[in-house]
């Protein structure tokens, strides 16, 4: 049978949770987007555009290792690109100001 189709965010960000349970997995994800958001920054800043294909490997790299090898499951970002790039910062938000352990119960 096929999976439904997700075709709002508020329908994705319950899915990302689901894919994201694992802690160690989280923190992969947390050092991706701090690694990624300063080098964006750096390359911004300074116009050193050559920075773009190791900002996608800070970001992705750490994130794909959590899902290959802790959660074992398929990253979203392949299915929901975009909307996977927003959970990320959602999710990375949610944890500085403790709100993340307040979605777990809303879904699961």
């Amino acid at each position: 049978m096929a999976e439904k189709e997700i075709k709002t965010f508020s329908e994705f960000w319950p899915y990302y949770l689901g894919e994201h349970r694992l802690p160690r997995n989280r923190a992969l994800h947390y050092i991706g987007t701090v690694l990624s958001s300063v080098l964006i920054i750096t390359m911004l800043a300074f116009q050193i555009w050559w920075l773009l294909p190791l900002i996608l490997v800070a970001g992705y790299g750490p994130a794909w290792i959590g899902h290959f090898f802790l959660e074992r499951n398929r990253p979203a970002t392949f299915t929901y690109p975009l909307w996977s790039l927003a959970a990320d910062y959602k999710m990375f938000y949610f944890a500085l100001t403790g709100r993340l352990k307040n979605e777990w119960p809303k879904y699961f």
